[in-house]
């Protein structure tokens, strides 16, 4: 993932900088749809290019098993890359798959989710691995976000965070189920997904 900078003013009489100004919203929404993922966190701008095969794939088949336990039920909604979620005014996302229950339903706008879900979940890739295992874990962390699950498609992996006073807590990493930690009886079969 690319960082861009926010913008910065020399002045002639000092050469100093002015402060960088933080991204928002109005910013975000004049990014290109050039098929490169972009977000905002912290007020920075981070792009990077269109995920693999592999990884849409195991996208696609972990978005089919949530939606069979948690959207057909009723129990919430299942969304995926790309949807915008600003969680702050400075950090606007896109999660390759998000649930929001239907007690927290109203986060749901037209054109973006304002507000926290309650699971994010992010699939590891060359370009997307350092931020996700570090700078998403702290935003999602210090947004409230219940639970985030990081899956490695090359380790055949998921690691489940669950939030407990404020922190990341790893619940389980494996291979083969994970059970959500705020829907009861929700279990997913990850074997179906490699």
């Amino acid at each position: 993932m690319k960082r861009a900078s926010g913008l910065v003013k020399e002045t002639k009489m000092s050469q100093e900088t002015a402060p960088k100004t933080k991204l928002g919203y109005a910013e975000y929404v004049c990014y290109p749809d050039d098929g490169n993922r972009h977000e905002i966190i912290g007020g920075d701008h981070y792009m990077n290019p269109a995920p693999t095969t592999y990884h849409q794939a195991v996208s696609m088949r972990l978005s089919f098993l949530l939606f069979g336990l948690v959207e057909a039920p009723g129990l919430g909604r299942v969304l995926c890359a790309p949807t915008d979620v600003q969680l702050t005014d400075h950090d606007i996302v896109q999660p390759d798959l998000l649930v929001i229950t239907e007690e927290h339903s109203q986060i749901i706008t037209p054109v973006k989710i304002k507000g926290v879900p309650d699971l994010v979940v992010e699939i590891l890739s060359p370009n997307t691995r350092e931020n996700d295992l570090t700078l998403k874990k702290e935003l999602y962390q210090k947004t409230g976000v219940k639970e985030y699950w990081i899956v490695d498609p090359d380790d055949q992996t998921l690691q489940q965070l669950v939030l407990n006073s404020g922190k990341y807590e790893e619940r389980s990493k494996n291979s083969e189920q994970v059970a959500l930690s705020f829907l009861a009886d929700v279990v997913v079969d990850l074997k179906k997904v490699w």
